[in-house]
């Protein structure tokens, strides 16, 4: 039989995927962590020894993070599917995973309102509003690079 030669990118999509793992979602996100434990000891550090509304704000910066970690997860799901996955199961399990976590969030801040329930919803717009910036800077540095 004769050798053929194979492109290098027709090798590299012959090699399967690794199977998706929530263990390695969390290992790919380090920054997020680090993001969420810099936050979430800042919610104790801004309410001035208010510990219920700083154990909140930190509620909602974890809440963040799951979200964050279960996105990865569910891109990795994504990649290591065998067949290719739509847009509409895409966005439908988008839209569960943030109804989920909405559903949580507000949850929480009506429960302990009194208690300055808010701070849920407060931890969880700012970790997503930081991990955003911090996920939108490299790219505009490839953009301005290429």
């Amino acid at each position: 039989m004769n050798d053929i030669d194979v492109p290098k990118d027709a090798e590299q999509a012959a090699v399967p995927a690794e199977p998706a793992s929530l263990g390695r979602a969390v290992a790919n996100q380090r920054r997020a962590l680090i993001l969420a434990a810099v936050l979430i000891a800042g919610s104790f550090w801004v309410t001035f020894g208010d510990w219920a509304q700083g154990a909140l704000a930190a509620a909602g910066v974890t809440l963040g993070y799951a979200n964050h970690v279960l996105t990865e997860f569910a891109i990795q799901k994504a990649i290591a599917a065998e067949d290719p996955v739509t847009r509409n199961a895409y966005a439908r399990s988008s839209l569960i995973r943030l109804a989920v976590i909405s559903l949580a969030a507000f949850t929480l801040a009506a429960v302990f309102w009194e208690q300055g329930g808010v701070g849920v919803l407060f931890g969880l717009a700012i970790f997503h509003l930081i991990a955003l910036t911090l996920t939108a800077i490299p790219l505009l540095r490839e953009v301005r690079n290429s």
